[in-house]
């Protein structure tokens, strides 16, 4: 079988460039040998580039628009003074610097024994105090009642005296009238006997009548003399019956005060009453004092302390500080023009300069004004030459629970906060 005769190669022209194959001569270039032409390739891969551009710079826009950070940021806390409430000898110091302790960890302990006695003075003045205020208490009653009593018996007694004096009133009456009868009865036996007398000179009556009538003139001169006696003894009970109803009278009078009398005990109880309220409260002030010689943590934290045993400290000397490590937050200092898209309750990381950690957490507030505006020497823009400044407002940032457990983030260390704002 005769083999095909295999194509020929395709002559060379004069200029060099070898001749387009018969086959090939009626189609169209593919794309990627169109590509492979400089003019075409530039036209595509310039558009294609521009929009690669641009999505990656949407991005990187986005990006770096959905946070906000500042490396004008420190760990701060509430730092806990603890201080001296009662003056006196420090006899332990139970805490070495920077050891951690408890809140209601003993710190240090002041000599207690004149604190013990102060105690022991005040209970005594307080139980004085307190047995005055319970017997005056029960003096009430009884005053109340003795007063009542001698009221009674006082008006009792003036109605007496009074019928006492109407009394003696009525017997001097009576005996004003047996002194007038017993002086007309001695008026008649007087004039008898002075007839009689002249008869019996004449002898006209007998010598035992005239006798007779001499007796009774001599018994009538008595009855007067009687009669005088008691009735002047009857002006003497009027007198004493006057007196008595006097008296009477005065204490009416005075058991008429009773009840200011009982007012007054009632006032002087209250005020017993109140000086053992004051003694209690100096015993609860004592004891106050002796527990204050106990110098307790306020917090858990560790410990910066200044005191040492034998020092003799005042109320109110500074002794130790307490740094709550489980209490830092961060405050960063963001530009104002940082704020316009922050809000609290936004997420954000903080990055430790120190460790090189990265922790969790929250805004939490937006100080109220700037740095300056707190500052003891705030700047006065109404006054020389005007430069704007950009300011800087404190931002609070708080940790998540359990992010700082190993207490590494320290108060005064610098971080780098990043709030996520979208």
């Amino acid at each position: 079988m005769a083999e095909e005769n295999p194509p020929r190669p395709a002559q060379a022209t004069g200029t060099g460039s070898p001749t387009t194959p018969p086959a090939a001569a009626g189609r169209k270039p593919s794309w990627r040998s169109r590509l492979r032409r400089p003019r075409i390739r530039k036209r595509v891969l310039i558009p294609v580039a521009a929009v690669l551009l641009i999505l990656v710079g949407a991005v990187l826009w986005r990006y770096f628009s959905s946070y906000e950070s500042t490396n004008d940021a420190q760990a701060d806390v509430h730092l806990y003074p603890v201080s001296a409430r009662v003056s006196g000898y420090v006899l332990r110091v139970n805490v070495d610097d920077n050891q951690w302790v408890e809140k209601g960890t003993v710190l240090v302990e002041i000599d207690p024994k004149d604190y013990e006695v102060a105690v022991a003075q005040a209970q005594a003045n307080f139980d004085v105090s307190e047995a005055t205020a319970r017997s005056l208490d029960i003096t009430v009653p009884i005053t109340s009642v003795n007063t009542t009593s001698q009221l009674e018996s006082a008006e009792a007694d003036v109605q007496n005296a009074q019928a006492g004096v109407i009394a003696a009133e009525r017997q001097l009456v009576a005996a004003h009238a047996q002194l007038a009868s017993a002086k007309a009865n001695d008026v008649k036996a007087q004039d008898d006997v002075r007839r009689y007398r002249q008869l019996r000179e004449k002898s006209e009556v007998s010598e035992q009548i005239y006798d007779q009538a001499a007796a009774a003139a001599k018994a009538s001169t008595a009855a007067v003399a009687a009669a005088r006696a008691n009735e002047a003894a009857a002006e003497q009970f009027v007198q004493q019956a006057q007196s008595r109803l006097a008296q009477a009278g005065a204490s009416h009078r005075y058991a008429e005060t009773g009840p200011q009398t009982v007012s007054s005990t009632k006032a002087r109880a209250a005020a017993a009453v109140a000086d053992a309220e004051q003694k209690r409260a100096l015993l609860q002030q004592a004891r106050l004092n002796l527990q204050y010689t106990r110098i307790l943590a306020p917090a858990s934290g560790a410990v910066n302390k200044s005191v040492v045993v034998g020092m003799n400290v005042q109320i109110g000397q500074q002794l130790l500080t307490v740094v709550p490590l489980d209490e830092v937050w961060v405050t960063a200092n963001f530009k104002e023009t940082q704020l316009k898209h922050m809000r609290v309750g936004q997420r954000a990381t903080i990055k430790v300069d120190s460790t090189g950690r990265t922790l969790r957490g929250h805004v939490d507030s937006i100080a109220g004004a700037t740095g300056p505006v707190f500052s003891l020497l705030p700047p006065e823009n109404a006054t020389g030459n005007y430069v704007k400044i950009v300011q800087r407002i404190p931002v609070k940032i708080v940790l998540e629970p359990g992010e700082n457990q190993d207490h590494s983030l320290r108060p005064g260390m610098n971080v780098v906060p990043r709030v996520q704002l979208r």
